[in-house]
């Protein structure tokens, strides 16, 4: 039985291969399937994952139920994808191409119908995430984004975005020195 944890039915080197080839794959199928997969994770797109990782599972440990090898492959796992991050960090161009560009999703108070229709997001979904951010709908924004990482952006227009610490501040200022000129012209009796 110990014997059973710690020997592994197949060499290291395969079970590399192996989870090299699937992450690979599993990478890339994600990648065209968009940023909305990983964004906007709807209940289907997780019963999806959940399916994927137990479908992905025996490609990557093969014939190997031992505890070596499950830990080997997982360690495996985690190096991969964190030489693949750090690529995408420093080198720009494999940034692009694994994780992508952006995708304007609103412009100017409009959707941009084709990008939701080709990303499979549905207004709703915007919309909510725009109320989230102080818009009421997509008619406050001038730019909705959907970024590489699968946030999403809104920017709102000015005149709907909320005043912030220094904005406050100033008009405070300004109200303080309003009051100190009428506090000056109630002394004098009003006469300039």
């Amino acid at each position: 039985m110990i014997d059973d944890l710690f020997h592994t039915g197949v060499s290291l080197a395969d079970k590399a291969i192996r989870t090299v080839a699937v992450y690979v794959t599993v990478a890339a199928l994600l990648r065209l399937g968009g940023k909305r997969g990983i964004a906007q994770l709807n209940n289907f797109d997780f019963v999806v994952m959940l399916l994927m990782s137990n479908v992905v599972q025996n490609a990557i440990i093969g014939p190997d139920n031992s505890l070596a090898g499950g830990l080997a492959g997982l360690v495996i796992l985690m190096a991969v994808n964190a030489v693949v991050v750090r690529l995408a960090a420093t080198v720009p161009a494999i940034g692009r191409l694994v994780e992508g560009s952006p995708t304007v999703l609103a412009r100017d108070g409009g959707y941009v119908r084709s990008a939701l229709r080709r990303l499979g997001v549905r207004q709703a979904d915007l919309d909510v995430a725009i109320q989230l951010r102080g818009g009421t709908s997509v008619a406050d924004t001038s730019l909705v984004r959907l970024e590489p990482g699968g946030a999403v952006l809104v920017r709102l227009r000015p005149d709907e975005e909320n005043a912030e610490r220094g904005d406050v501040a100033e008009l405070r200022t300004r109200l303080d020195r309003i009051e100190r000129k009428l506090d000056a012209l109630a002394g004098t009796g009003g006469s300039t």
